[in-house]
């Protein structure tokens, strides 16, 4: 948890919210990413999937969430951040929360040329572990897994 940026778990009823804020954060930072599920399929999946298979944490500025982090175990499955929130070191304070829950390495996926995120993770001591061809992600996207070790 981060003074400057309280981080809290998300409650079932934050699952509209947080598919919005990771619709808005894609178009904002990856806007040649091919949007492939309907605003419905995305709170239906914040819903039914992210928040009861994952841990998801979030970032409020008064009623709002402004970030949102969910992680499995050895995973950082999602980071968004609204894009009038950046810059701020709220991805940075969650990341830090994720890094010290984790019993070990951790692995997230980046795609290739999201050249912004790969610059944030790389910074934190991410490192490459693999690339890929984007085959098995819904978006088809070539992309990179990263891993940190404490």
């Amino acid at each position: 948890m981060s003074g400057a940026h309280p981080i809290e778990a998300a409650r079932p009823d934050d699952a509209g919210a947080i598919a919005e804020l990771i619709a808005a954060s894609k178009a904002d930072a990856m806007p040649w990413l091919a949007v492939v599920h309907t605003p419905a399929d995305d709170r239906r999946w914040a819903a039914n999937v992210l928040l009861v298979e994952h841990d998801v944490r979030v970032v409020r500025a008064g009623d709002r969430i402004v970030a949102v982090l969910a992680t499995s175990p050895g995973w950082v499955d999602q980071l968004y951040v609204a894009p009038d929130a950046q810059g701020r070191g709220i991805g940075r304070s969650l990341v830090a929360d994720a890094m010290a829950r984790s019993a070990g390495a951790l692995d997230l996926w980046a795609f290739q040329r999201n050249t912004r995120a790969r610059a944030f993770y790389e910074s934190l001591g991410f490192t490459e572990a693999e690339r890929t061809d984007g085959a098995t992600n819904d978006e088809r996207e070539p992309d990179i897994r990263y891993r940190w070790a404490p």
